[in-house]
C-alpha cells in the first residue's frame, strides 16, 4: 500500500442529524487532527449536511443497506487510504467519544490489534432492560467460551482496530447482517489478540441502529454465523503482514 495516516473515526449514521453533529463534535475535542467520515446509511433527514457542516467527511451509500454494510464501507475506506488505528463510535451519542483517546492509546501499545470498549467495565455499570440484560451476558458467555478469552461486551461497537486485522473485516468473511459476538470470535481465529477496556455508553436513541431488530430473529441469525465461524477454516485469509 501506498503511504500510511495514523487515525481514523469510523461513524455509521441513520438519520442520526439531531445527534451526529455533537458526537463529531466531541470527537474531534477528544482526537485533535483526526480524519473523522460518517458512513450514512441512506438516511432520509439531515444527517448527511449535519454531518458536513460539523467537519466529517461523508461517504453516502444512497440506500439503508444496514448497520454491517456501513461498517464494512468505512473499513474498506480505512484499507484503500492505507489508516494505521481505526475506531469505531455510533452516530446516536451512546458512546461516549472522549474514550476514544482511551482505545486508541491501548491500540498504540502494539500489545492488541483489537481494542473493545466494555459498558460493563465501568462503575457505575450500564443499565438496561432484563431481557436485553439476559441476552448480552448469553452472547458474552458463548463468546468468551468460544475464543477461550473472557468477554463481557460482544455487542459494544466501541471498538478499535490496528491496520493489520482491516483485510479481514473487509473480506467476504465479514458478517454484514449483524456484526456483533461473531466478528469477536472470527477475529481471535484469525490469530488476532484483544482486549477490552472501561468506556462509558448511554441508553441508545429510538433510532438507533442496534435496536428494533426482532429478538427472536436476532438469535437465529447470530447463532448460526457463530455456528459458521467455529466451523470455518480462514487459513491465512487473517491478512498478517500486509
Amino acid at each position: 500500500m501506498g503511504t500510511h495516516k495514523q487515525t481514523i473515526v469510523i461513524i455509521p449514521a441513520f438519520n442520526e442529524e439531531n445527534a451526529i453533529g455533537n458526537v463529531i463534535s466531541k470527537t474531534k475535542n477528544t482526537l485533535e487532527n483526526t480524519d473523522i467520515v460518517v458512513v450514512d446509511d441512506g438516511s432520509s433527514d439531515n444527517t448527511v449536511n449535519v454531518a458536513r457542516e460539523n467537519g466529517a467527511g461523508v461517504l453516502s451509500l444512497g440506500i439503508n443497506a444496514g448497520y454491517g454494510v456501513a461498517l464494512q464501507t468505512g473499513y474498506k475506506y480505512a484499507y484503500e487510504n492505507g489508516y494505521d488505528y481505526i475506531l469505531q463510535i455510533d452516530g446516536d451519542g451512546q458512546h461516549e467519544p472522549r474514550f476514544l483517546k482511551n482505545i486508541l492509546d491501548e491500540l498504540k501499545t502494539g500489545k492488541n490489534e483489537v481494542v473493545i470498549g466494555s459498558r460493563y467495565l465501568s462503575v457505575p455499570r450500564y443499565g438496561s432492560g432484563l431481557l436485553r440484560k439476559i441476552g448480552m451476558r448469553f452472547f458474552a458467555f458463548l463468546a468468551s467460551v468460544s475464543v477461550r478469552h473472557k468477554i463481557t461486551d460482544p455487542t459494544s461497537g466501541f471498538v478499535g482496530f490496528r491496520r493489520e486485522v482491516l483485510p479481514i473485516l473487509i473480506s467476504d468473511y465479514f458478517p454484514v447482517d449483524y456484526p456483533d459476538a461473531d466478528v469477536i470470535i472470527m477475529l481471535k481465529r484469525c490469530g488476532f489478540s484483544l482486549k477490552e477496556i472501561p468506556v462509558v455508553m448511554y441508553p441508545g436513541s429510538a433510532k438507533s441502529m442496534h435496536r428494533g431488530i426482532r429478538p427472536v430473529y436476532y438469535i437465529f441469525k447470530m447463532l448460526l454465523s457463530i455456528l459458521v465461524t467455529l466451523l470455518r477454516d480462514y487459513g491465512k485469509k487473517s491478512g498478517r503482514g500486509l
